[in-house]
């Protein structure tokens, strides 16, 4: 009589989701959010307008060309002045257009600068706890505090306009409540199963910090992130509009508006355009908070 073996079915279980697949996922529910969508075409625009800056057909932004033109009036070339041009004669819509870009880098390079203090110092506060815990929460106590815009400007004043020092001063402001989300976020992940596997095989408190558990947030960091984007291209633009921002005459979108408000009704679309910018796309940056939050609660 024959034996017959019989071979073992393979194994049917489903494996995990990478976080690559994940975050594709969760960007593709966004279309699922027409608050969330209208909001990243907004930032998709002005990120667009950045971009092709140096190849449309712009006129120099620091240019004076022929003062107090309003909207649609035609240019000594033969051009036009789609948006007119402000009380030096320099042509909005190109200005509007390089202050994008500007305002862009600048705040997104503030953002993530801020980001990596302020995960950094929020990991080690909710991980490593104790002594660790007690100083970082003490200096950022210190530093909230303060209110932002004073503590922007005293920092500005003491190391003058520039876009560097712009991002000095977000740091300061941002990270530390960067910190606290943080820090309450690795409280609650750190007496996860995965936590104590990964300390069970040895591995370092930097390895669990940055590995294990920051991935593990940041659901609610990329919603606090676009947020805080927003917030960040309020503060340049209010440290351009008292004349903290970038130095002139680049084309920043607040010294746009402070400029414009001596001249009242003589010049009042050089206010409004670059103002109409500025809410544009904090609005996206909102909406697109908002849209990812609500993906994130329904997913």
């Amino acid at each position: 009589m024959s034996e017959t073996t019989t071979t073992a079915p393979a194994s049917t279980t489903p494996r995990p989701p990478s976080r690559i697949s994940r975050t594709f996922h969760i960007l593709g529910l966004l279309r699922e959010s027409p608050v969330g969508m209208f909001g990243a075409a907004l930032i998709l625009f002005w990120v667009a307008m950045a971009i092709l800056a140096p190849l449309l057909p712009l006129y120099d932004p620091l240019e004076p060309l022929a003062p107090f033109q309003p909207m649609g009036a035609a240019a000594p070339d033969g051009g036009t002045f789609w948006l007119g041009t402000d009380h030096k004669g320099r042509d909005i819509l190109s200005r509007v257009i390089w202050g994008s870009q500007r305002v862009l880098i600048w705040a997104t390079l503030s953002t993530v600068v801020a980001y990596l203090v302020g995960m950094l110092m929020g990991s080690m506060a909710g991980y490593l706890g104790g002594w660790w815990d007690e100083i970082i929460s003490f200096l950022s106590n210190v530093l909230l505090s303060f209110p932002v815009m004073i503590l922007f400007v005293i920092i500005i004043t003491l190391l003058g306009a520039s876009g560097l020092n712009i991002v000095i001063a977000v740091t300061f402001a941002s990270a530390p409540g960067i910190m606290r989300i943080v820090r309450g976020l690795i409280l609650d992940l750190r007496t996860r199963d995965y936590v104590f596997a990964a300390q069970t095989r040895g591995e370092s408190a930097w390895y669990i910090m940055l590995v294990e558990l920051l991935p593990n947030a940041r659901g609610p960091l990329i919603v606090d992130a676009c947020l805080r984007l927003g917030y960040t291209v309020v503060a340049i633009a209010t440290l351009g509009f008292l004349g903290l921002g970038l130095p002139p005459p680049e084309p920043d979108w607040g010294l746009m508006i402070k400029e414009a408000v001596p001249l009242g009704s003589f010049a009042g679309h050089a206010m409004v355009v670059p103002a109409v910018a500025l809410s544009s796309l904090i609005l996206g940056f909102n909406m697109l908070a908002d849209g990812l939050r609500e993906i994130s609660l329904r997913d």
